[in-house]
């Protein structure tokens, strides 16, 4: 019997994963068979099963693979020099995540997948292990990032970093969520709204006993 290649497996791996995307994009997790999986891929059951026990499985593993295409291009972009503004930040990073995920063409097709994650880790104990780890990893790229603003006098030293760092993961996803439910925010208009959140100039913010009474 014939040995099938690593490029083999792994393509039809992508098969699957990119067949039940398409599928949960449609009709989320739970509306999702396997038989609607098994179709959308063009596979067997048997073949399908060699990879993937469950549909929870293939949940799991389109989630994981959601998250680490985040962290991927998280951390491409935060590590130039300079860093990148919050603004910035967001929109190459938008860009990337739409382009690698096939999605460019529909700007509310990550943002609905991920509120499925984000919604799964409420049942399924995978998912959910898999998002802790990923929003961990997550928060600690954005310390560093909040501290190299520091050390360049862009923020005050004094500021705690993983709480600034947490709002401001805070804040994208509060993109996400607004796209997925209601659409219509494009994504340079949240990055220009971003921009003039974290350019504020208050002399009051940074003078409190300036403040009016």
């Amino acid at each position: 019997m014939a040995r099938v290649s690593q490029e083999h497996l792994d393509a039809r791996r992508r098969q699957i994963l990119d067949g039940a995307r398409r599928c949960f994009k449609s009709n989320g997790f739970h509306a999702t068979s396997m038989q609607d999986v098994l179709k959308e891929a063009g596979l067997s059951a048997g073949a399908v099963y060699r990879y993937f026990r469950s549909k929870e499985e293939i949940v799991a593993a389109v989630a994981a693979e959601t998250l680490e295409s985040v962290r991927e291009a998280y951390a491409t972009v935060a590590a130039a020099d300079p860093p990148p503004t919050p603004d910035e930040l967001f929109g190459t990073v938008l860009s990337r995540l739409r382009k690698s995920l096939g999605d460019s063409d529909d700007q509310r097709a990550l943002p609905q997948l991920l509120m499925q994650v984000w919604g799964e880790t409420l049942r399924n104990p995978d998912v959910a292990r898999v998002l802790a780890d990923g929003y961990q990893g997550l928060r600690g790229q954005w310390v560093v990032l909040v501290e190299a603003y520091q050390a360049r006098g862009w923020v005050d030293p004094e500021v705690n970093s993983d709480h600034l760092a947490r709002a401001l993961i805070g804040t994208v996803q509060g993109y996400f969520v607004q796209q997925a439910l209601f659409g219509g925010l494009d994504p340079a208009e949240f990055q220009e709204g971003l921009r003039a959140l974290v350019t504020m100039n208050v002399p009051e913010l940074r003078n409190p006993e300036r403040a009016p009474e």
